[in-house]
């Protein structure tokens, strides 16, 4: 099947039947929804952290995985993630809701990034979503500036893939993949930084939060979100970060986070007008729940439904009623902000804030 990549329709090389959903929709989500989802939300949603990419943009000669820098267990759940794909997704999940996402590629280094780039460049244009550029740390000011001058993307991604390949993954810096001068073209120009922070220690490490500091210091005018809360995914990896962040301007969003004690410490610590909500698509769609045992978060999903994952331990499998219960990942995250914002009796236009008022603030939505 040949792929012809145009708009406004972009075909993902993927036969799948006009008729036929993209994912199932069936009566434990409905009931989901309507439990903990439905009355939680605002009508208007946005979405800042939304990964939009093509099968046909992996390289099948890119065989190296970096080790310790990616999780592999995201890679199970969706090749692509069109953007008519998250379009639909938006549509069966929330289908009181307008929902806008702000897009960007995704990080894997298998995927061309500058064919990522033109994509969601194109994809902006076509349906006036934000956009968000991937970027490398090699490419000069002079690059940068010229990219983000044509007034496309509201600032850029940054991920520890792009880090030079002989740094170990355990040792790569904030800097190493977010260098000065490209922190200076976006401090000049009042833009988004989506920081998805390094190293095991997660939010807590102390070279982290130095570094994410600095930049808050140095960098007054970057617009810096801080992803999945510093990937806080256990009560273990907070440490006494929040406080030592408090006083910053940076934001954080709660992607891919379902730890409702984090999110307690979260709003306890953080004025919630530096709160957003993020969903971290495609990978939210996977049916799972989420355990913290001994710091460390376990996806807990049907037995077969991504292949094999006995050698990931971040993921277990169940059968059974108990499996059958399972509802999608994005559930689970809205669901636990729910509990954290009743547990600290944070005011509703507050907690509908962070679902649309603080992003669109920060994008210029309106």
């Amino acid at each position: 099947m040949k792929c012809v990549i145009e708009y406004v329709r972009i075909d993902r090389c993927r036969e799948r039947k006009s008729n036929m959903p993209l994912f199932e929709y069936n009566q434990v989500d409905r009931d989901y929804y309507e439990r903990e989802i439905r009355d939680f939300i605002p009508q208007r949603i946005i979405d800042v952290h939304t990964h939009v990419y093509l099968e046909e943009f992996n390289d099948p000669a890119y065989k190296e995985r970096l080790a310790n820098r990616s999780q592999s267990w995201p890679s199970l759940i969706a090749v692509d993630n069109s953007i008519e794909d998250i379009k639909e997704t938006y549509k069966i999940m929330f289908p009181d809701n307008k929902v806008i996402p702000v897009i960007f590629g995704t990080p894997l280094k298998e995927y061309h990034r500058e064919m990522q780039n033109d994509y969601i460049a194109r994809a902006s244009k076509a349906e006036g979503y934000p956009a968000l550029l991937l970027t490398e740390p090699s490419q000069s000011a002079d690059e940068l500036s010229n990219v983000l001058s044509s007034g496309i993307y509201h600032g850029i991604k940054v991920y520890l893939e792009y880090a030079p390949a002989y740094i170990h993954g355990n040792e790569i810096r904030i800097f190493d993949y977010i260098p000065h001068h490209q922190l200076e073209i976006l401090n000049e120009n009042k833009m988004v930084l989506m920081l998805h922070i390094p190293r095991p220690g997660r939010l807590k490490d102390p070279v982290n939060i130095e570094q994410m500091l600095e930049i808050d210091r140095r960098y007054p005018d970057v617009k810096l979100i801080i992803a999945h809360v510093g990937r806080a995914y256990s009560l273990a990896d907070l440490g006494d970060a929040l406080d030592k962040l408090k006083d910053s301007n940076m934001m954080f969003d709660f992607s891919a986070n379902t730890n409702h004690s984090v999110f307690e410490e979260l709003l306890r610590t953080i004025d919630s007008s530096r709160i957003m909500f993020g969903s971290d698509l495609p990978v939210v769609r996977m049916r799972m729940k989420r355990v913290d045992e001994d710091g460390r978060y376990i996806n807990i999903v049907k037995k077969g439904s991504y292949g094999n994952v006995s050698g990931d331990p971040h993921m277990r499998e169940i059968e059974g009623a108990e499996a059958d219960a399972l509802s999608f990942f994005m559930y689970e995250i809205i669901a636990s902000m729910r509990r954290a914002c009743e547990k600290v009796g944070l005011p509703r236009p507050k907690s509908d804030a962070m679902f649309f008022d603080n992003a669109a603030k920060l994008f210029g939505i309106e």
